[in-house]
């Protein structure tokens, strides 16, 4: 009796292992990039990396409109928004503590990329 039992589980747990995985075919749902967040990808830069003194620069080709800065538990410890778009930043944070941040960058153009940068103390 236990051993069928324990037979009949095992065999239950199988199957449902079997039954969890996901599969998708990503030849049926072909990934379409947008070119204009491509192209500012590429031309983004965020210096200096990691960021030592409170502040950062952010250079791109396109205008930025919209900057916010937050920590990987999700409090945002920077913000602003732009009324000139302008295509370089500095961004001074007060007194963050050392650890890896997210920067949200929105363009003028409605495109939104994310970054992350690594903050570390000054010695």
């Amino acid at each position: 009796m236990k051993k069928s039992l324990l037979l009949f589980l095992f065999i239950f747990f199988a199957i449902s292992l079997q039954a969890q995985k996901d599969t998708v075919d990503f030849s049926t749902h072909p990934i379409q990039k947008n070119a204009s967040t491509e192209a500012s990808t590429n031309n983004l830069s965020i210096y200096p990396i990691p960021v030592r003194d409170n502040y950062f620069n952010i250079r791109c080709d396109k205008e930025i409109s919209y900057v916010k800065v937050t920590n990987i538990i999700g409090q945002d410890i920077f913000k602003k928004k732009y009324t000139n778009p302008e295509t370089i930043i500095k961004i001074t944070l007060d007194n963050p503590k050392r650890g890896m941040y997210l920067v949200t960058i929105i363009f003028s153009d409605g495109a939104r990329i994310v970054k992350k940068i690594m903050i570390e103390q000054t010695e």
